[in-house]
């Protein structure tokens, strides 16, 4: 399906449509090796065995939480039928925007990768959920799946077998917290998208409360790559823990934002420097965001420049990887001012349903609107830590861990900032 790359070149594999014009043609992406990996999986491959190799290749969850794609899929419950997939294309994380460029652009890699997800697990349907803004989207999928099913990739028998599929699209009412994989399903089914109390998990009580697998759009388009060459050749591209490529959506203060398609492991530096363009004006570095507005603030030292970005390395910055939307932050940005746009989002898309998330993302909103507009004092700093750190570990879900994330590093890491946003007024704390 593709060559390995040069040593000078590097080809893409997930946004392979910058190497291939219009990819997103059907009989395209079929001239270069599209469905084959269907095809192989399906004529010549047990749904176990498509399970084992994509557990071999050592591929992690791309939507944030990195956790082994294969092992999740080993836990779907035999004993309970039917399954279903759920593609989650909720991308709603501010910061990140690889899998809209997948979908629109490459969507029949990604598509393919659904349906040998749902031959591994013997699904029969599969949702494709997506955020309510990506109407446009829906429909160019709608027509992409109806192009497959013209061609017998999907419905019935497909390739002669016994194995049959039908895939639909779903849109959202453009709600963060259905990124969250249980709100997601909640929606899916027709209710109000709030996350379910945890166990029982997806891939034993899930969408209409059978076994199902939910993956990230790019997880899902890594899959005919790795199904047609093989786990070792996925493995030769990243690090030992964290194999393959990832999509780093850079955006912030730098001269060239955008996606980049890198092995796992290129450094911060090689990112910004090297493929970003370096910092707007030449200004110094400050702060990184890796994961969004869902991350913790990191210190742009040498250290966190030269630090591989990877599954393992980022936390040992105090921070995680996350969906990789690298955000960059130069000296021109007061971080008390930031914090205060990161908690507007979070106060606004929290669902309401545990009480920590609820109020503690109202008392600091409150909080961060005072210090970001220089009316505050010294205590109300302190109060705004305090409020955070009583939210850490004591909600429902996810939604409220990150938005503290924010708020704690940029206290703890950039106390100047908050020293002047409290001590000299507004003017000077912008």
């Amino acid at each position: 399906m593709t060559e390995q790359p040069s040593e000078t070149e590097f080809r893409h594999l997930l946004l392979r449509h910058r190497d291939i014009p219009d990819l997103d043609s059907l009989d395209v992406y079929r001239q270069h090796g599209g469905f084959e990996a269907l095809r192989k999986a399906i004529q010549s491959m047990q749904p176990g065995e498509v399970t084992e190799v994509v557990k071999a290749s050592g591929l992690r969850g791309r939507g944030g939480a990195g956790f082994p794609t294969g092992v999740k899929w080993t836990f779907i419950d035999n004993k309970n039928w039917p399954h279903y997939v759920v593609a989650n294309a909720d991308e709603s994380e501010p910061g990140t925007f690889k899998d809209r460029e997948i979908m629109e652009s490459n969507p029949y890699q990604f598509l393919e990768g659904v349906a040998l997800c749902a031959y591994a697990i013997q699904a029969r349907e599969a949702y494709v959920y997506l955020r309510g803004e990506f109407w446009q989207v829906a429909a160019s999928l709608d027509q992409h799946i109806a192009a497959m099913q013209a061609a017998g990739l999907l419905g019935d028998h497909i390739f002669g077998s016994d194995y049959s599929l039908r895939i639909f699209t779903h849109l959202g009412a453009g709600a963060y917290i259905c990124g969250e994989e249980t709100a997601m399903l909640e929606s899916l089914e027709g209710k109000l998208g709030q996350p379910r109390l945890r166990p029982p998990f997806p891939p034993s009580f899930g969408l209409y409360g059978k076994p199902t697998v939910v993956n990230n759009v790019e997880t899902l388009t890594n899959l005919p790559m790795i199904i047609m060459n093989g786990a070792e050749w996925y493995r030769s591209f990243g690090t030992e823990k964290s194999p393959g490529v990832k999509v780093f959506s850079l955006s912030g203060r730098v001269v060239k934002p955008g996606n980049y398609e890198l092995p796992l492991g290129t450094t911060f530096r090689q990112l910004i420097y090297e493929h970003g363009g370096g910092i707007i004006d030449g200004r110094p570095i400050k702060a990184i965001m890796a994961a969004g507005a869902s991350s913790a603030l990191i210190v742009a030292d040498d250290k966190a420049l030269d630090t591989p970005m990877d599954y393992e390395s980022v936390p040992a910055l105090g921070a995680q990887l996350g969906s990789a939307s690298v955000i960059i932050i130069d000296d021109t940005v007061s971080i008390p001012w930031l914090i205060n746009k990161t908690i507007h989002f979070f106060k606004h898309e929290s669902c309401g349903k545990c009480t920590p998330c609820r109020e503690g993302n109202f008392w600091m909103l409150h909080l961060t609107e005072r210090i970001a507009q220089g009316t505050a004092k010294p205590a109300d700093v302190d109060l705004l830590y305090t409020v955070a750190s009583q939210m850490k570990g004591k909600c429902l879900c996810a939604l409220g861990e990150f938005a503290i994330e924010a708020v704690l590093s940029g206290i703890e890491r950039f106390k100047d900032d908050f020293d002047v946003a409290v001590g000299r007024g507004a003017q000077d704390a912008r």
